[in-house]
C-alpha cells in the first residue's frame, strides 16, 4: 500500500511508491520501488549536513527543494554505507544539471527543483553535506535529501532480455504511401492508451490517436533464427547487430538473450504507421553538413505538441528495444497520457552521471529508480528520456508512449519540443568511456528514430530555442546536429567529456546504421 511515516522531530520521511507483494498480487520475491526523504534542516543558512544516519534500504540518491526555478548554486556530497559488508563510500559529488522541463509538465505542482540522481548500489545508511556557493546566500527552501529504492523486479534475475515477449521485434524495411493529410481539428490532448497498455505493433489510421505500441508484449517469433546467448556484464562489450530477431520473455523468465547474427524473417503484415498531427508546427529545415541553411517557426513558448504522429513514407526496420514491461517500470506513477511531436527534428545524448561499475543486470534497477526520482523527487509526470542504452550496448525504453511515435520527453530543456533524448547510463565526465557496444546502440537507436521522420543523423538542423538555457536565449535560430549533445542545448556538461567528444563518431555510425533511411 501507499503511505507516509514521520518519525518525532528528526524530519525523517518514508514514503512508499507502490503496492506491497501481499496486497497487489505481485509474484513472491518482488517488491515495489520505494522513495524515503530525509529533511536536510539547520541553522546555518550557508549549509546543511547530516551525520552518518541509518536508513531504509535504497541504491539511488539525490537532494531536491522547493523551487524548481532556483538553480542552485554549490556543492552536494554524500556518502553511504552499502548493505552488504558494512564499509563506507568515499564522499561523492552529485550534479545540479537539472532543469523542470520548459512545457507544461515542468509547471505543474509538486514540481521540486533537484540533483541529477547518483547510483550507490544497495545501501542503508548516509552522510550529506550541502554548501551554497558562488553568489547563493543560502541553500534552497525545504532542501532535503532523497533516496530511492528501486524494488525487486522479476527481471532482476536475468541479466538481459530472454526469448518470449518484451522487446521490440526487429522487421525488415517497409515502404508505404504517405498518409493522406486530415482536415485539421483543433486539439490539444492527445488521446491515447494508458500507459504499459501492451499492443503487438504500431497502429494507427488518418484521425486515430497514438498508442503506445510496438514495445509493449509484441506477438513473439514462432522460430527463432539464432542461439541464445548472454552479454558480457562489464567491460568493452560488442555491440549487438542490427538485423537478428531478438525476443525476450516476461519479465523474470532465467533465459538469455538472443545474439543478434541473422536477418530477420519478414513481418506477417506491414504495420500502420503513425497518422498526421491535426495542427503541426511549421518543421525546422534539415541541411546536410556543413551548411545548414533552414530555420524553424519561432514559437512563443514550447512547440505545442500534436495529438498524433505524423506520417512518414518509410518505416525503417526497427532495432531491439527492451519495453518499459521488460524493465519492470511501475505504470502506476504515471498518471497523465504521454503528449507527442509533431516531428523529431534531433535526438540529444545525455549521461545518467552515475556509476561506471555496475554490472549489465543492474540495468533494469537503474532505470525504474531513476523513473521513481524523476517521477516521486522532480514531480515529473514520467521518466525524462526516450531510451536508456547501457554499456553492453542494450537499448531501454524510456518515458512511455511508443518507442516508434514522438514522445514528448523532459530531458534537453529549451528544445523539449523537437526532439528525443537518449541517456547512455554512467558517468562520462570523471573518467569514464563509453564502449563500443554503447556507441554502437546509440548510433542505432538514434539512426532509426530520426529515420522515421526523414531525418539524416549526420546533418544540421535549426531550431528556436523555447526558454533561456544558458547557451540559447528564447527565441533564438539554434543550428545544431541532429544528433547534438545535452551541452549543446544547455548550460551542463552532460553527456561528459568522453561521450562528448565521441558524439562525432556516433554520427558516422548512424548514417551508415542498417537502421538509418
Amino acid at each position: 500500500m501507499t503511505g507516509a511515516v514521520v518519525l518525532g522531530a528528526t524530519g525523517v520521511t518514508a514514503v512508499a511508491v507502490g503496492a506491497g507483494a501481499e496486497d497487489d498480487g505481485r509474484p513472491a520475491g518482488t517488491r515495489p520501488a520505494q522513495a524515503h526523504a530525509l529533511a536536510l534542516d539547520g541553522k546555518d543558512p550557508k549549509k546543511r549536513e547530516l551525520g552518518r544516519t541509518e536508513t531504509q534500504l535504497f541504491s539511488l540518491v539525490g537532494v531536491s527543494w522547493e523551487d524548481s526555478l532556483d538553480d542552485f548554486e554549490g556543492t552536494a556530497q554524500i556518502r553511504t554505507r552499502a548493505a552488504d559488508g558494512g564499509a563506507w563510500s568515499e564522499w561523492r559529488d552529485l550534479e545540479f544539471d537539472v532543469r523542470a522541463p520548459e512545457t507544461g509538465e515542468g509547471g505543474a505542482s509538486g514540481v521540486r527543483g533537484a540533483s541529477e540522481p547518483l547510483w550507490v548500489g544497495a545501501s542503508d545508511a548516509v552522510e550529506a553535506r550541502v554548501v551554497a556557493g558562488g553568489e547563493e546566500t543560502a541553500v534552497p527552501d525545504a532542501l532535503r535529501l532523497d533516496m530511492i529504492d528501486p524494488g525487486v523486479s522479476g527481471r532482476d534475475a536475468t541479466q538481459s532480455v530472454a526469448p518470449g515477449r518484451g522487446v521490440v521485434q526487429p522487421q525488415r524495411t517497409t515502404t508505404r504511401k504517405p498518409a493522406p493529410t486530415p482536415t485539421p481539428t483543433p486539439s490539444t490532448t492527445p488521446t491515447t492508451a494508458a500507459p504499459g497498455t501492451p499492443t503487438a505493433s504500431p497502429t494507427g489510421g488518418a484521425g486515430s490517436s497514438p498508442s503506445p505500441s510496438a514495445t509493449l508484449e509484441p506477438t513473439p517469433t514462432p522460430t527463432p533464427t539464432s542461439t541464445p546467448t548472454s552479454p558480457p556484464e562489464s567491460g568493452d562489450p560488442t555491440p549487438p547487430g542490427p538485423s537478428a530477431e531478438p525476443t525476450t520473455a516476461e519479465p523474470g523468465d532465467p533465459s538469455p538473450s538472443v545474439e543478434p547474427s541473422s536477418p530477420p524473417p519478414s513481418p506477417s503484415e506491414d504495420p500502420a504507421g503513425p497518422t498526421t498531427s491535426t495542427e503541426p508546427t511549421p518543421p525546422p529545415t534539415v541541411s546536410p553538413e556543413p551548411s545548414p541553411t533552414g530555420t524553424s517557426a519561432e514559437p512563443s513558448s514550447d512547440p505545442e505538441p500534436g495529438t498524433s504522429p505524423s506520417a512518414t513514407a518509410t518505416t525503417p526496420s526497427v532495432p531491439p528495444i527492451v519495453s518499459r514491461a521488460g524493465w519492470g517500470a511501475d505504470e502506476s506513477l504515471v498518471a497523465d497520457p504521454p503528449s507527442y511531436l509533431n516531428k523529431v527534428d534531433a535526438v540529444f545524448v545525455h549521461h545518467t552521471a552515475g556509476t561506471n561499475t555496475y554490472d549489465c543486470a543492474e540495468s533494469p534497477a537503474i532505470i525504474r529508480a531513476i523513473l521513481t526520482y524523476h517521477v516521486k523527487t522532480n514531480g515529473w509526470n514520467d521518466v525524462g528520456y526516450n531510451f536508456f542504452v547501457d554499456k553492453c550496448g542494450t537499448v531501454f525504453e524510456g518515458r512511455a508512449g511508443g518507442v516508434d511515435k514522438p514522445v514528448q520527453g523532459a530531458h534537453t530543456y529549451g528544445f523539449n519540443g523537437y526532439s528525443s533524448g537518449i541517456s547512455v547510463l554512467g558517468d562520462f565526465e570523471n573518467g569514464g568511456t563509453p564502449s563500443a557496444a554503447a556507441k554502437q546502440a546509440v548510433a542505432d537507436v538514434a539512426a532509426w528514430k530520426l529515420g522515421l521522420h526523414g531525418v539524416d543523423p549526420e546533418a544540421k538542423v535549426t531550431l528556436t530555442a523555447a526558454g533561456d538555457t544558458g547557451v540559447w536565449k528564447k527565441g533564438d535560430q539554434a543550428t545544431l546536429n541532429t544528433v547534438s549533445g545535452h551541452r549543446d542545448g544547455f548550460a551542463t556538461l552532460c553527456p561528459g567529456a568522453t561521450l562528448y567528444s565521441a558524439l562525432p563518431e556516433i554520427r558516422r555510425a548512424a548514417g551508415a546504421s542498417v537502421y538509418a533511411h
